[in-house]
């Protein structure tokens, strides 16, 4: 029998995860009891028609991921912080609020974030890049220093991040959602100790699909114009779609050679920084993640 294929995603004091069909939420509350968020995905025919293109796939995943995944931190911001006992006001909260408006400004926010985002981290290395054009010249000089200028950014950015205390926490419940996973895939029977043992790292992680977006813009800028200026921003903005297209597809290869020898080496980068973006999680996280993938499980099976 197959295996579903599982994601997910850390929240505020808990780990999302995740099926083509149901998405659960659990976090630890003040007290300490465990609280669950359970959504039913509803995908339009027209959306799941565009996730069998090949490149085109990636970009909906995305923005998908993005808007479906807001919920969930919201439910997860609006919670891990208060008491049990304060339920029934955050419920009061919400209903005072337009619920249309609410989901709707969650959504243009999670989009336009994540747009802002590539924006910037396209479009500084560009300019950077071009500052040095006295010095370094031609196609492959210009690509390299806009690459590695936008990789020390992106490993700077990441690291600093995870020094904060919040941060460091939910990197440690990212941890954990990656040992149920691998856990789970590996046939481990999902106690704590089974859980810890396994690894933080997983193939199918965002952050190998971040690293992937660097190391595919070097290779795709080599082929379009970098000079004048106002040309290598169009050029950068207008490949947005297809770098990340081809590094969803990059991602999906590389987690289906993880087990050949010597392709699976191809992986590698990605695993490397998740060792910044995952920590390794405390007993009690490890255990939130557990409820919450045995919550989905039994989503699945009804």
């Amino acid at each position: 029998m197959t295996k579903n294929i599982f994601g997910g995603q850390a929240v505020p004091e808990g780990v999302m995860f995740q099926n083509k069909e149901h998405m659960v939420t659990a976090i630890r509350r003040t007290d300490q009891s465990i609280d669950y968020f359970h959504m039913e995905k509803q995908p339009k025919k027209w959306v799941n028609t565009l996730k069998k293109i090949p490149i085109v796939r990636g970009n909906v995943a995305l923005i998908e991921a993005a808007i479906y995944g807001s919920k969930h931190m919201d439910f997860a911001a609006d919670r891990y912080e208060r008491d049990p006992a304060d339920d029934a006001k955050i419920a009061e909260e919400k209903q005072k609020e337009n619920l249309a408006k609410m989901v709707l400004f969650t959504v243009v926010v999670a989009v336009v974030s994540f747009l802002i985002g590539q924006f910037i981290f396209t479009l500084i290395p560009a300019f950077v890049a071009h500052m040095f054009g006295g010095w370094v010249t031609g196609t492959f000089g210009q690509v390299f220093i806009e690459t590695m200028f936008k990789l020390v950014v992106l490993l700077g950015y990441i690291y600093v991040l995870s020094l904060t205390p919040m941060v460091k926490r939910l990197f440690q419940y990212h941890g954990a959602e990656h040992k149920v996973i691998n856990a789970y895939e590996n046939g481990y029977t999902l106690t704590i100790d089974n859980v810890m043992q396994a690894s933080r790292l997983h193939y199918r992680c965002g952050s190998s699909f971040i690293l992937f977006t660097v190391l595919v813009s070097f290779v795709l800028y080599m082929f379009v114009p970098y000079e004048p200026l106002y040309v290598r921003i169009l050029n950068r903005i207008a490949l947005i779609p297809l770098v990340l297209g081809f590094s969803f597809e990059v991602l999906q290869i590389t987690n289906k050679l993880r087990n050949i020898p010597v392709l699976k080496y191809l992986a590698l980068p990605g695993l490397w920084l998740q060792l910044l973006t995952t920590k390794e999680p405390q007993p009690d996280q490890v255990d939130v993640a557990i409820h919450s993938f045995n919550r989905l499980v039994r989503k699945v099976e009804q």
